[in-house]
């Protein structure tokens, strides 16, 4: 098995596409699997921290200035721009401008430290941002219901995002108590191992995350290419954007996470917050934003290493 799971670390960027691809050509099996999400998500969570450890997550929280004022900047500064440019052209109604609203409202995914370690930046500074994110959300979108009463309301919000927080924090704590228990000191095949178990667990995720697209790929395909144009512009855009803005800033160590954080968010909330009628329009967007955040690892890593390096 240890054997196995170090086979998927050194291919990680495959295993990916393999889940997506089963996501997408196995309907019956994402949507089985679907109803299993949240477990999935926790376990990930888990094992993603069993990665990480205490020690890295504790340094990554040594400050918190920064953390908090880019997380200001991305749920509440960028979301704000989006919607007063959309109102100001008359777009704010529509359900493109919606889903702009909506992407850049969330905060970072459960996932994103996984595609931290993906992509070889601080995972750890990763966690921090999206626990962050995570806490601060029923706060930093409160402005954006208040301005969009059509997204849906506060409280619905604040019980979605503070259930979500919770699972977050549970399952840190247990892979945190783990590490410490089995592993206090790994060795480099150990780390291998882990790595491995965390892309596993990421991969077969997606195959879940997938199944709204089936259908809507069979029965409306040029909506489903429209939608998934603008996702991808969406979350490549605002990656690309805060790599080459914080590029040699004060905040230039942690631009790697701050990029995914930026353009890799847990839209998934709104599911859970928002009444189906509200969400109705932007569904196969929600499908589609999986994309992009799954083909960060493989398609984006030149630009992290070209403009970290340059920065």
């Amino acid at each position: 098995m240890a054997y196995l799971l170090q086979l998927i670390s050194r291919h990680a960027r495959l295993c990916l596409i393999v889940g997506l691809a089963a996501g997408l050509m196995l309907p019956a099996l994402a949507q089985a699997m679907t109803p299993w999400l949240p477990l999935m998500i926790a376990a990930l969570l888990t094992i993603t921290a069993l990665r990480i450890g205490h020690a890295a997550a504790r340094g990554a929280a040594s400050d918190l200035r920064w953390g908090l004022g880019a997380v200001g900047v991305l749920q509440l500064g960028v979301p704000l721009f989006c919607l007063g440019v959309l109102t100001f052209f008359g777009y704010a109604q529509t359900p493109a401008g919606l889903a702009l609203v909506l992407a850049t409202s969330a905060p970072a995914i459960s996932g994103s430290t996984n595609l931290a370690l993906l992509l070889g930046l601080d995972a750890g500074r990763m966690m921090q941002i999206m626990v962050l994110g995570t806490a601060t959300f029923p706060i930093t979108v409160l402005p954006i219901l208040m301005l969009s009463p059509q997204i849906g309301t506060f409280v619905d919000v604040l019980q979605s995002a503070s259930f979500v927080l919770l699972v977050i924090l549970c399952a840190t704590a247990l892979g945190f108590t783990l590490r410490a228990t089995f592993y206090p000191s790994p060795s480099r095949t150990q780390i291998q191992t882990l790595d491995g178990a965390s892309v596993l667990a990421f991969s077969v995720i997606v195959i879940a995350l997938m199944a709204p697209l089936n259908h809507a790929i069979q029965t409306e395909p040029l909506q489903v290419a429209l939608w998934a144009l603008l996702a991808f512009s969406i979350s490549y855009g605002l990656q690309a954007a805060t790599l080459l803005a914080l590029r040699g800033s004060a905040l230039s160590a942690v631009s790697g996470p701050l990029a995914i954080g930026a353009g890799n968010r847990n839209i998934a909330l709104f599911l859970v917050a928002l009444p189906p009628e509200t969400l109705a329009p932007v569904l196969i967007f929600i499908g589609c934003w999986q994309l992009p955040m799954y083909l960060t690892p493989i398609l984006l890593p030149k630009l992290y290493r070209k403009v970290l390096q340059d920065g």
